[in-house]
């Protein structure tokens, strides 16, 4: 399927969502829509892979009857060891009876169990699908909400309606899994964009992912070489539906990806990143997502004490939520991420953010991370952070953006690039605030714009008004500011008056003037007219 056709899926998607809400908030119809796409991921995966195992003992289909369920009908003491073998092979078991299919024909039905048949289905997934439960996967999901209705039958019908309109709108596209999970990611952008400063919350903008993977994934001591052969493990510590550690995973590809690890605080949006990894294929022992605060570090896996053991990630992409109140205190001073830096201060949580994921990056890997413009240039505790790093060699690269790129926010933004080991005794400036394509609402960067950042940082070329390789004795004598336009001038220089060209085009012009004034008065008298002064 193209990318056209992949783009298509996800508009008819996204005009049934905007035709059924009705008065339902898009946030919480965006929980319902987003799951429903992925049972039918779960379902489309499992039936595939039940095909291939069971060969030509997978029954034909039947009228209101799926192969598999006509199997385990058939079957009943071969199940234990059929499920055995798809947990071994997919990773996963989902009952006929809570396969999409089924759903979607309980509801062109209008069956009244219906309701009843999603919540056991939805519970099962979370519990015993997969070799480790995804406790509280559906939790946001209320299908008692009445939102759906007052009584059960009017949610029931409410149900049904929607899940046959989806199934409707699926049937007329090649559903493989690129193109349920492009049209999942197109979705959520899409429920992004009509959620305002809260899209912030969960969603990375895919021209800003592109960028951010496109630098972690090249070698880190020399990125002239191009891609890593492999990276071990990528961390999002704020990682939202997981879109961005998706994107990474993308560039490389799957099977040069060690494992992924992710944190979410939000509850939504950490079962939205769950959902969207399995949905793109993404095993369930590949991934790690947590719920919990990053700042806090409740994640028991990156508490460990012994240096020896603690986790290091040979990649760490990040876009925080920007200038973030948080509450430093003295436990806090002293947690082995921020005792050799200092804490942010309490009115902007980047600079913590940002130690939190660098405290973790591994000795030979790169990370990169979205921040306001504030943290290149703001005093006090901030500017001690930002000193003491630069001091250390660990900032690499500072790339300005556009305004306007995200849902959440206008203001222009900034990426930085850390390293813990990097060979270069300069910082590279990237000023491409200038370049992108302008839209009414929304501002964009074309691929073109988005080679041009990556290939500028992979190569560490310089250009007028664009790059610029500034040595270390430079940012010191500029206090270490890094505000990007003391180093990159954009202003366009008026052009240069050359005053005796202009001297010797104005005497020309004079001459020619009188010239033509004398031939004129010529004509004039022979009409016997007044002459024109000369």
């Amino acid at each position: 399927m193209t990318d056209k056709n992949h783009q298509q899926l996800g508009k008819t998607l996204w005009a049934i969502a905007d035709q059924l809400r009705g008065a339902m908030n898009a946030d919480d119809f965006r929980d319902y829509m987003l799951a429903f796409l992925f049972l039918r991921y779960l379902s489309d995966n499992y039936e595939a892979a039940a095909k291939r195992e069971l060969g030509s003992d997978y029954p034909y289909p039947q009228p209101q009857m799926l192969p598999l369920q006509l199997w385990y009908k058939e079957n009943r003491d071969d199940i234990e060891e059929f499920e055995k073998q798809m947990r071994r092979k997919v990773h996963y078991v989902v009952k006929p009876e809570y396969l999409w299919g089924s759903i979607a024909e309980m509801a062109r039905t209008q069956d009244g169990e219906l309701l009843n048949t999603l919540e056991r289905g939805f519970k099962y997934i979370e519990e015993e699908s997969f070799a480790r439960a995804f406790d509280g996967l559906f939790s946001e999901i209320n299908l008692d909400s009445e939102k759906l209705g007052k009584r059960y039958a009017e949610r029931n019908a409410k149900l049904c309606t929607i899940i046959t309109k989806i199934a409707e709108g699926l049937t007329r596209f090649s559903t493989d899994s690129d193109t349920l999970g492009d049209a999942y990611e197109y979705l959520i952008g899409q429920f992004a964009a009509g959620s305002g400063k809260k899209a912030g919350e969960f969603y990375t903008p895919q021209q800003i992912s592109s960028i951010l993977s496109g630098i972690v994934t090249l070698d880190s001591q020399d990125p002239s070489t191009g891609l890593k052969k492999r990276l071990d493990s990528v961390f999002d510590f704020a990682c939202g539906s997981g879109s961005l550690l998706l994107n990474v995973r993308n560039r490389l590809g799957a099977a040069n990806i060690g494992k992924i690890y992710g944190q979410e605080k939000n509850i939504t949006t950490y079962n939205l990143a769950r959902m969207n990894m399995l949905l793109h294929g993404v095993k369930d022992s590949e991934f790690e997502i947590w719920h919990g605060d990053t700042l806090l570090n409740d994640w028991d896996m990156l508490r460990e004490d012994n240096p020896a053991k603690k986790p290091q990630f040979t990649a760490v992409v990040a876009n925080p939520p920007f200038s973030y109140r948080w509450e430093p205190n003295d436990a806090l001073s002293q947690d082995v991420r921020f005792k050799n830096h200092g804490l942010a201060p309490k009115s902007a949580a980047d600079f913590a953010f940002l130690l939190h994921g660098f405290h973790y990056l591994a000795q030979e890997g790169t990370m990169a991370i979205i921040l306001p413009h504030g943290v290149l240039f703001r005093g006090g505790a901030e500017e001690r952070i930002r000193q003491k790093l630069l001091k250390d060699g660990h900032i690499d690269t500072v790339i300005g953006l556009p305004a306007n790129l995200f849902y959440s926010t206008g203001i222009p933004v900034c990426i930085l690039v850390l390293k813990k080991c990097k060979k270069p005794d300069d910082v590279l400036f990237i000023n491409a605030s200038e370049h992108f394509d302008k839209g009414k609402r929304q501002n964009s960067l074309s691929q073109t714009h988005i080679d041009k950042i990556i290939d500028t940082y992979q190569y560490r070329t310089e250009e007028d008004r664009y790059s610029r390789r500034v040595s270390m004795e430079t940012i010191a004598a500029n206090d270490y500011n890094l505000n990007i336009s003391r180093y990159i001038s954009t202003a366009v220089s008026d052009e240069e008056i050359d005053l005796t060209a202009v001297n010797t085009q104005l005497v020309e012009l004079e001459a020619k003037i009188a010239e033509s004034t004398q031939r004129h008065n010529k004509f004039l008298k022979e009409l016997g007219l007044p002459p024109l002064p000369e």
